[in-house]
């Protein structure tokens, strides 16, 4: 098969936060090849990623082979480098994601094979979900034995009641086997995290999770023997295994967090599972509960822990990708059928 046509599309969202994600959300990349065999993918970057695509990547994907896994991971290399002048990082890796999606989605679909069939073979099917939001109570009713809640420092001692306010909550409601964490979203410093460390400590957290910004490597290294047991997690906004190497040469994280549609794509996501089993630490992606991340998961070796975000949850949501799986009782699977088994919704097109 050779490709013929590549094209991004921003979708009509009704339901993003407005922040930066109004204009920069996900958005969705078609691939055809010669064959008929259409693939789709989940990338990010939003209008920018969408400009990317099409007047940059498209011209250099015309033609190529798609044939194999080794073709995709050539792919992979070419628009990385292609696209170095202005990325290696952020806007362009997230749109170079989505491409890499898509053509595991079309070579799944021309081969007849669930992607993680492409990748190395199912290993874990029934996968441990974790619910992450506000609304403990419903996670827990839902049969969840593990959530993240998240907690952003608001400058004063009342975010440290706040803190223990919801962490006891949690530890209440799910009982103390359910593994709880928090995620802040870079807004603690150093001795904000000790602190919580310690004021947190009976209710036996797994993870901290985005204490400070991916930038502060070695502030973030110097964490990790100050508030074990409890793990500094993070990753989701880093991209490529080149980005997650000077993360493992700072000793920087105790658990890593790629996010499959921004840190691009299938291919760099089993680069960076392969890089941590090697170093032996622990990688659960961020969103991993879509499917993107679902497959990743059931073929490699991270950890038993699928994240399902609340904006998947409540049903006053976009719902871009039909037939995605859902948890139940806590657990969630990938499907059987032929690439990621999703259909795109044409009507937020």
């Amino acid at each position: 098969m050779k490709i013929v046509d590549v094209k991004a599309i921003y979708p009509k969202y009704k339901h993003v936060q407005t922040s930066w994600r109004t204009n920069f959300w996900q958005i969705v990349v078609r691939i055809q090849t010669d064959s008929g065999d259409v693939g789709y993918g989940y990338g990010g970057g939003g209008i920018a990623g969408v400009d990317i695509i099409n007047r940059h990547f498209k011209e250099l994907l015309i033609g190529k082979p798609l044939n194999e896994i080794s073709d995709i991971s050539s792919l992979w290399d070419m628009l990385y480098e292609a696209s170095l002048p202005y990325g290696r990082k952020g806007l362009a890796i997230m749109a170079l994601s989505g491409v890499d999606i898509a053509s595991y989605d079309l070579l799944g679909k021309a081969k007849k094979e669930p992607v993680y069939n492409l990748i190395g073979g199912l290993k874990n099917y029934k996968i441990r979900s974790y619910a992450t939001g506000d609304d403990s109570e419903l996670y827990h009713n839902l049969g969840y034995t593990a959530h993240k809640f998240p907690h952003r420092w608001e400058g004063t001692e009342k975010s440290y009641d706040t803190a223990v306010s919801k962490a006891a909550k949690a530890r209440e409601l799910f009982g103390k086997d359910a593994l709880i964490m928090t995620d802040v979203y870079m807004s603690w410093n150093t001795a904000v995290t000790v602190e919580m460390a310690t004021r947190l400590k009976e209710f036996n957290l797994f993870w901290f999770e985005d204490i400070l910004t991916p930038d502060d490597l070695e502030g973030q290294a110097s964490l990790i023997s100050e508030i074990a047991p409890i793990l500094v997690a993070g990753g989701e906004h880093e991209f490529t295994h080149h980005g997650f190497s000077s993360i493992a040469k700072a000793n920087a994280l105790g658990l890593w967090q790629p996010d499959i549609t921004w840190c691009g794509g299938i291919t760099s996501g089993i680069r960076i599972v392969q890089m941590a089993n090697s170093l032996d630490i622990p990688v659960s992606p961020h969103r991993g509960g879509e499917i993107w991340g679902l497959h990743l998961m059931a073929a490699t070796d991270c950890l038993d822990l699928a994240e399902y975000h609340s904006d998947h949850i409540i049903e006053d949501r976009d719902y871009l990708w039909l037939n995605e799986p859902t948890p139940k009782d806590g657990y969630i699977s990938p499907t059987h059928e032929p690439g990621f088994g999703v259909t795109l919704n044409e009507k937020m097109l």
